[in-house]
């Protein structure tokens, strides 16, 4: 288990984003605590449209390179469980062509943390061998693409 983080770090601006805005300091399943932490910014989100939602969310991932690196440094880990900002754009990906309505809110949460959380081929290669700020955002990403297949096959056959 990964040493506790001082709530301290929070005053810096990248680390309050790499913690999920605070989301990240929970002791017990972080991970989910920082996919809760997305659930309202994709509220905000999502009634943007796929051109604008994209492109943000690709936006979202590219800064959330050096802001898990910049904290993992700071922490000492490569990839430190309270660095959760991963996690909050993993699941902004699930969302991506999501319907409205909590159902889907619900089963995007569900299957995403079903896949970062069993980490199935390639998720698990990614998350073994690619380090860095990359490493730490690739799996999450992963995770939510394979999410949001699912999503979208339970959409047209439900």
């Amino acid at each position: 288990m990964a040493e506790r983080i001082a709530p301290q770090l929070l005053r810096h601006p990248l680390d309050f984003l790499a913690l999920g805005f605070g989301s990240g300091l929970v002791p017990r399943a972080p991970g989910t605590a920082g996919t809760v932490a997305a659930i309202p910014l994709y509220l905000v989100l999502q009634s943007l449209t796929w051109q604008v939602y994209l492109p943000l969310v690709v936006v979202l991932f590219l800064v959330g390179v050096p802001i898990c690196a910049h904290t993992a440094r700071r922490l000492g880990v490569h990839d430190h469980p309270g660095i959760v900002w991963d996690e909050i754009v993993g699941y902004l990906v699930t969302m991506a062509f999501a319907p409205p309505g909590w159902m889907w809110v619900l089963a995007g949460f569900v299957l995403f943390r079903f896949f970062d959380v069993l980490k199935p081929w390639p998720i698990r290669w990614f998350d073994r061998r690619v380090g860095g700020g990359f490493g730490i955002m690739v799996d999450d990403l992963l995770a939510g693409v394979a999410a949001a297949a699912v999503l979208q096959v339970m959409v047209i056959y439900l």
